[in-house]
């Protein structure tokens, strides 16, 4: 595969699994396994520093503000740190750092990474007054009611200063099992992990609820204050004086061999502490050495953070079972013999796909390896052969659906077989439950145990259905009286003025997550241009790609999901987009390709005042192509450009188009 478009698919990749990460708190995949995606676009843009671009994952941090919460502007940005995977890169670290500052003897801390989501506490006068989330590192949200939920906090310090401080929430293993036992009761998903299940209740709107999950809190770095500090030691220590619960271990050493002999110390304590703990933080201990090394957009230059390889047991393999999910994708699931992983039971395994069970070979009955990488649902990742007795049973996917009998699928380069039965009861459940969410189209009430009481009564049969239900179909169901029913069918009818970006992330068009559906959203007037549009118009849209466009038209040429479509419209569901005003039409009938840095404008920002002035933007250069709008460092783009006889201009030439 050519490398630009193999890198642009990795972007792509990193950015979906980062949105169901950071905003939806449902990761897919493991910490590591995203961690890796993410190393393996930084040493292709090493190789091809052409191709590197001012929104690519590896340039900036990832993460959005939610919706319902005020949005707080960080005064010093909540960066993430650079994760390396082996011994090797920690002593290249400690190597680089000591050539930059001229091979001086300088101390470096090697602390617990706690495995949470990382918060930033203001303090005015002593007096606690705000706290805020990440985000995107500059922009986070406004937590402050749920962060005074956490015991631990001190709401007021001994000292009456300003302090703006930096920690990691997290929950108890012992409060996250609850909390999953809590939502099995009443049937609705679970947890994947600690780390979403503190994120997600950090992101209710609800402070009650905050205070019920028993959060806690670990702070490991001061952001900002009025008091001077020379070590980033000296400055846990005062932490300590004021009340804060600081990381587990800080300690402080002067080689390489040290730095190695704590992270070796923290591996060995992990599972002995009751919250996760994925990695073990390095950092340059002379804070003025710090500013002099400076920072990345997205990383400081003198800090890494070393990621543990995955936790590894053996235990034996049951059974497989099968699974099918809202878009159909069967996947095959290990059932174990339970065994204790990363301070929890674990008694189930994805399997992943056919191709996987095929190249590992595993079998029914045989002695497997199962890992645990970031948390994660475990994973089955070899089979002991010595440990066979011939009596193992060869596993075969099944041609029809285990659930509604339908044949399956398999596209051609995918992996993973689908059941192609557009109302197989098992996507249904899935796709409704979905649609109902937070993110989606929020009908507050319609949960799993509701959504499966509609399903066996016959009430619904799509989600077209549930604009038809009343309340006495409601209060026909188990625990459900003439107030509640009444709330549900408020919920729903609240759904119908939903924006179309969350229309588009319901209906569970594959590889479309929530930041998708609001880029498309904003580039057309309604759904039926949508509809109408082909995959080159959508792949040519910032942040959707070919893969995305591909899904979507796809989707759309269902008969079936058009049918769907035309009856929510009829029910009064919103289908207008949010595209943004035309000012005139200069740019009409003209496409641009934007290539470099700009002086004045992101790429973001040059595409908005084209498409407000009826321009089109796209991310290759062809004989199609209009104008390439090209800054400092503009790469390949540039020479097709050329090369094709494309006219090229510069961002004065582009000003005085918009001026006249």
């Amino acid at each position: 595969m050519d490398v630009k478009l193999y890198i642009k698919e990795l972007r792509e990749k990193i950015k979906y699994h980062s949105d169901l990460y950071y905003n939806q708190d449902a990761p897919e995949i493991s910490d590591y396994e995203f961690d890796k995606l993410t190393q393996e676009l930084k040493n292709l843009e090493l190789l091809n520093p052409d191709l590197v671009e001012k929104d690519s994952p590896t340039q900036m941090v990832l993460g959005e503000v939610k919706e319902g919460f005020s949005e707080v502007i960080h005064d010093v940005p909540m960066l993430s740190l650079q994760d390396v995977f082996d011994k090797e890169s920690v002593y290249d670290f400690y190597r680089k750092i000591s050539e930059n500052l001229d091979n001086q003897k300088v101390g470096f801390t090697v602390e617990t990474k706690i495995d949470g989501l990382s918060v930033s506490l203001e303090y005015k006068k002593g007096i606690l007054v705000r706290g805020s989330t990440r985000g995107n590192g500059k922009i986070g949200e406004d937590v402050t009611e749920n962060i005074k939920q956490i015991k631990s906090i001190p709401h007021e310090l001994k000292e009456k200063i300003d302090l703006e401080v930096r920690g990691e929430v997290y929950m108890p293993l012992e409060s996250f099992e609850k909390a999953n036992e809590d939502r099995d009761l009443n049937n609705l998903p679970l947890f994947a992990n600690p780390r979403n299940a503190a994120a997600g209740t950090l992101r209710q709107l609800d402070a009650q609820v905050v205070a019920k999950r028993n959060l806690d809190i670990y702070i490991f770095n001061i952001q900002k204050t009025e008091k001077e500090f020379l070590s980033h030691k000296e400055s846990i220590d005062f932490l300590k004086t004021q009340g804060f619960n600081t990381v587990p271990i800080c300690e402080l050493v002067y080689s390489a061999e040290d730095i190695e002999k704590v992270i070796d110390k923290i591996a060995e304590q992990r599972n002995s502490y009751s919250f996760g703990i994925d990695g073990a933080v390095i950092k340059l201990d002379n804070l003025a050495l710090r500013e002099k090394l400076g920072t990345t957009s997205k990383t400081p230059k003198w800090a890494v953070a070393y990621k543990y390889p995955p936790e590894k047991k053996e235990t034996k393999l049951i059974n497989i079972s099968l699974q099918v999910g809202r878009t159909g994708a069967i996947t095959p699931i290990a059932d174990l013999e339970t065994v204790r992983l990363s301070g929890t039971n674990v008694s189930r395994a994805t399997l992943h796909n056919e191709d996987y069970i095929k190249q590992k070979n595993i079998r029914i009955g045989d002695i497997v390896v199962v890992q645990k990488a970031g948390d994660i649902i475990p994973e089955v990742v070899e089979v002991v052969s010595s440990k066979r007795t011939g009596e193992e049973i060869e596993f075969h996917m099944p041609t029809t659906c285990p659930v509604c009998g339908s044949d399956v699928e398999r596209i051609e380069e995918e992996a993973v077989i689908r059941c192609t039965g557009i109302e197989c009861p098992a996507r249904l459940f899935r796709s409704i439950v979905h649609y109902a969410s937070r993110d989606a189209m929020d009908i507050d009430g319609l949960g799993p145990a509701i959504v499966e009481q509609l399903l066996n009564e016959n009430l619904i049969t799509n989600i077209a259905d549930l604009y038809k239900l009343t309340v006495e179909d409601i209060e026909k169901l188990d625990r459900q009286g003439k107030k509640s029913a009444q709330n549900l069918i408020n919920a729903i009818e609240k759904s119908k003025e939903n924006s179309l970006d969350k229309l588009l992330f319901g209906l569970g068009i594959r590889h479309i997550g929530k930041k998708a559906g609001q880029v498309i959203a904003e580039k057309y007037n309604d759904i039926d241009e949508i509809i109408n549009a082909d995959i080159e118009e959508l792949a040519n849209i910032n942040e959707v790609g070919p893969k995305m466009a591909e899904s979507i038209v796809k989707y759309f040429k269902s008969a079936q999901v058009r049918d769907t479509i035309e009856k929510i419209k009829e029910f009064g569901v919103n289908m207008k987009g949010s595209k943004k005003e035309v000012l005139d039409n200069r740019f009409e009938g003209l496409t641009f390709v934007l290539t470099g840095t700009l002086p004045t404008y992101t790429r973001d920002e040059a595409s908005q005042i084209i498409e407000k002035h009826g321009g089109k933007t796209a991310s290759s250069v062809s004989k199609k192509t209009s104008y390439v709008l090209a800054g400092e460092e503009a790469g390949s783009k540039l020479q097709k450009a050329i090369d094709l006889g494309v006219k090229v201009i510069d961002e004065a030439e582009f000003s005085q188009m918009i001026q006249n």
